[in-house]
């Protein structure tokens, strides 16, 4: 198979979704691997280092699409590249089609295979494309909480360890998925006072075994909810429902009664958002105000530290795009289930329910046609 790896062009965007190593398995197992030039420079990987692991550099992404069975990115395709997905062409990356209507329009129009790495799904729920960037969005949103809590930026002025004879800073974390847990490590290890609000009993009681004392643990409902954010410094906001949009927890409402200069950081603002004020940010211009609150909403948070997310961003993804590869994409999800979930868009027909239900199009069974 021909497999095209695609330089990113959403802004501030220089993750790449394979790096060196992963191409030269992939020329081992005997497929063609296409580099757009200088794919990699942002995260520290080389067009000589690409050629040394014997992938060949192509000039245009246009070539790439032209010419590749299966095309790769990190963050989904950009407006300017819809016309160059071709019908059969297997498009593999993060998608978010949910809260993208104009892409799951494109897509549909392709006729191409469109598998999403936030939907390939393990028999336990969980997301193995998407823990790695949920570990580091998770992390990360405590560091830019951190950071824009500070006067210069319009925040509270609160240091979110406190120093001795002064409190520190109260974070809530609602959502207590991989991305939620790791924002509490984090601001438990800053040394703050953490809330995390999460649905599942289960999962809260898994949790009391394995954080820090500085967190306290809560059932989310709306009426917690309300009361947590009165007295927060930080809420981050960690909501996932795989492949559909993100539930609105955080109305305008409830902002009106938080202190003023608060940092709202919500992660799932590539599912929509669950801040009813949220609506995506850059990393060029990452916050504005709303209501005396200040919003952090970047799409591509994990796209700040590059260097880290490819690698960690390749050491998930591979074996995946290694097997559809080897196989196509029929019989790699007729042989691996998690794949099969992955499936949104094939045919222009929308085998992700989520996306469906998001958009009020019709849903048809990926089964129906394979």
């Amino acid at each position: 198979m021909i497999v095209g790896i695609l330089k990113e062009t959403m802004a501030e965007e220089h993750r790449v979704s394979m790096t060196p190593s992963g191409v030269e398995v992939m020329v081992q197992n005997g497929h063609t691997v296409l580099i757009e030039k200088d794919a990699g420079k942002g995260s520290g990987f080389s067009n000589k280092a690409y050629i040394k692991a014997e992938g060949d550099i192509i000039v245009k992404a246009e070539n790439i699409y032209a010419h590749a069975d299966m095309v790769l990115h990190v963050k989904e395709p950009q407006p300017h590249e819809y016309e160059f997905i071709r019908k059969n062409q297997i498009v593999f990356t993060f998608l978010h089609l949910a809260a993208n209507f104009d892409l799951t329009k494109a897509l549909i129009n392709s006729q191409s295979a469109c598998i999403a790495y936030e939907t390939i799904q393990k028999e336990d729920g969980s997301l193995p494309l998407l823990i790695p960037m949920s570990e580091i969005a998770g992390r990360m949103a405590i560091q830019e909480g951190a950071k824009y809590l500070e006067k210069t930026y319009g925040g509270r002025g609160v240091l979110i360890s406190g120093v001795p004879g002064v409190n520190p800073a109260t974070v809530v974390i609602i959502g207590g998925g991989v991305a939620g847990t790791n924002a509490v490590k984090m601001a438990c290890g800053m040394g703050a006072r953490v809330y995390l609000l999460e649905t599942s009993l289960n999962r809260l009681r898994y949790l009391s075994d394995i954080i820090p004392k500085n967190c306290f643990l809560l059932m989310s409902n709306p009426a917690t909810i309300r009361h947590c954010i009165k007295e927060a410094d930080l809420v981050v906001g960690s909501v996932l429902i795989p492949g559909a949009k993100a539930p609105r927890l955080v109305t305008r409402q409830m902002l009106k009664t938080m202190r003023k200069g608060a940092v709202m950081v919500d992660i799932a603002v590539d599912q929509g958002g669950c801040f009813e004020t949220t609506r995506p940010t850059t990393h060029l211009d990452p916050i504005y105000m709303v209501d005396g609150m200040i919003h952090y909403c970047v799409t591509n948070m994990p796209g700040a530290v590059p260097r880290t997310s490819t690698l960690a961003l390749t050491n998930a993804t591979l074996p995946y795009i290694v097997e559809i590869a080897n196989k196509g994409w029929k019989n790699a999800i007729k042989d691996n289930s998690q794949i099969k979930h992955g499936i949104n868009v094939v045919r222009g027909k929308v085998t992700c329910k989520g996306v469906a239900n998001a958009f009020g199009l019709d849903f048809v069974p990926i089964d129906s046609l394979i």
